[in-house]
């Protein structure tokens, strides 16, 4: 299902204009409301997960080639540093 993302943005900023004007909302309004901000945010949370699964990363091997690095276990793990103040 593809969903109009234009006009569901359209439609949450009428409901907040709505609210931030001083008139309540209905009860079925509050209902499409949360429905509107469930799919907008699914919508940028599938986005976010498609960018971050085309991401490759790449290992300088020093000589002006590079590696594909194909499964993150193989990257070398960062060690923590304590950045507390004592």
């Amino acid at each position: 299902m593809a969903v109009d993302m234009k006009k569901t943005i359209a439609r949450i900023n009428e409901l907040a204009k709505k609210k931030r004007e001083g008139i309540a909302l209905t009860p079925e309004e509050e209902v499409e409301k949360k429905e509107l901000y469930r799919i907008y945010l699914d919508v940028i949370r599938g986005n976010l997960v498609n960018q971050l699964d085309n991401i490759e990363l790449v290992e300088d091997n020093g000589d002006g080639t590079y590696t594909t690095i194909k499964e993150a276990k193989n990257f070398p793990k960062e060690t923590k540093t304590d950045t507390s103040i004592s």
